[in-house]
């Protein structure tokens, strides 16, 4: 008998009707000879409509805001885990439903973005043994003073990989509308496939990098306990794809394994400044101090020892970091400051990299034959970056796709 962990989103459970279907699965998997537990996000847009609620209310003066955020986002979950446990007994399947404080994930304090410290799982073993499915309400836990605490972005795909790290679960399935993991976005790319398997450094990479199957910290937090994932659809019968450690995937790894963009990016530059110790911390505290997240940095360096400084931030962040720039511009006697917010970066991911030679080579000349001017360039063992104008990312996109076979069953 397997132990399996599955998360539900929230387009998975956005009616009864979906809900239905989701009881319906979990039916079979006992079928099948499982031990399940569920883990679900609110109702399709339940969350935004209770942020919504928050906004109308406007008190952001209160220094509570974020304590009151967590109690009234949390129910979002609580509405979901009584209508599924409900449906699972309508269909003789024995169920009994927890909220996140009634398991006992025990986070720090900090509200909104509380990160887990410890989980009880005596209560689940014990439904467990009793033969019921255990319902969990993901996206959050309590704190040591037993007030509701909420994770953030991805929370509930948190809470499903920490339960089953903890319970030491088999496979940790997380249910959503799209088939699986792939090669790049199939509504930019037709030809883009779905990927039997993956590896957890290179899921990382393209969730870091704007891929939105999986949230960063999930994969981190798989990553971390060897807990293997498999992203499927609530809506098909596919196998999807799994997300397991190197020493899991069966085949030899391709060269590259997926192409991953967003336009959501801005670049900034500073000219004309000594090229001396501690220049770059001059620019990039106040940055951070600031609490804009700096992701690619390219510094030249020219004959006169002067530097050209070159950083990107989120393009909703460009604004206010230019302003930032502007500012210690004249304290580091830099000759100007100049930016451009309609740049796109596109990277190319996969462990093959490793064992093969030429990717890069390869990429750029992909893009040089398209004519794409490449801005900026960043590399790590398994991954290569670049910036470029944001008009070229679909033609960018495609072309690589080609280039590298990604349509291609491996």
């Amino acid at each position: 008998m397997s132990l399996l962990v599955q998360k539900f989103g929230g387009t998975s459970v956005a009616t009864i009707d979906h809900i239905t279907n989701v009881a319906r699965r979990i039916k079979k998997s006992r079928a099948d000879g499982n031990d399940v537990v569920v883990v679900v996000s609110a109702m399709g847009k339940e969350t935004d409509r209770l942020v919504g609620l928050i906004e109308e209310v406007d008190v952001r003066t209160s220094p509570d805001i974020r304590r009151e955020t967590d109690v009234l986002l949390s129910t979002g979950e609580q509405v979901t885990i009584s209508l599924l446990s409900m449906t699972l007994m309508k269909l003789d399947v024995p169920a009994r439903s927890f909220t996140g404080g009634q398991v006992r994930i025990l986070t720090d304090g900090q509200h909104t973005r509380a990160r887990i410290e410890s989980i009880d799982t005596d209560r689940m073993r014990a439904t467990l043994a009793e033969g019921k499915v255990v319902v969990v309400a993901g996206f959050q836990g309590v704190d040591a003073e037993g007030d509701i605490t909420t994770f953030g972005r991805g929370g509930s795909d948190t809470t499903a990989v920490a339960l089953a790290a903890v319970l030491e679960a088999d496979e940790c399935q997380i249910y959503t509308d799209v088939e699986g993991v792939f090669t790049t976005d199939p509504r930019v790319v037709e030809e883009a496939r779905c990927l039997d398997e993956i590896t957890f450094e290179e899921m990382l990479e393209l969730a870091s990098l704007g891929s939105r199957v999986l949230h960063t910290r999930a994969v981190e937090f798989a990553s971390k306990y060897q807990v293997p994932l498999r992203v499927l659809s609530s809506f098909g019968e596919s196998d999807g794809t799994l997300i397991a450690g190197e020493d899991r995937i069966s085949m030899e790894q391709p060269l590259i394994s997926g192409i991953a963009f967003t336009a959501d990016e801005a670049k900034l530059t500073v000219r004309g400044v000594r090229d001396v110790p501690g220049i770059a911390s001059k620019i990039l505290v106040p940055i951070s101090e600031a609490a804009i997240e700096v992701d690619m940095i390219v510094q030249n360096v020219s004959a006169d020892q002067s530097t050209d400084f070159t950083f990107t931030v989120s393009r909703g962040d460009y604004e206010q970091a230019r302003s930032i720039l502007e500012g210690v511009a004249g304290d580091i006697g830099a000759a100007e400051v100049s930016g451009d917010n309609k740049i796109a970066k596109l990277s190319i991911v996969g462990v093959g990299m490793r064992s093969h030679a030429g990717v890069a080579s390869k990429m750029f000349r992909v893009l040089a034959d398209e004519s794409i001017n490449i801005q900026m360039i960043s590399t790590s063992e398994i991954k290569i970056s670049v910036v470029f104008d944001e008009k070229y990312l679909e033609l960018a996109a495609r072309a690589l796709h080609t280039a590298f076979g990604l349509e291609e069953t491996q």
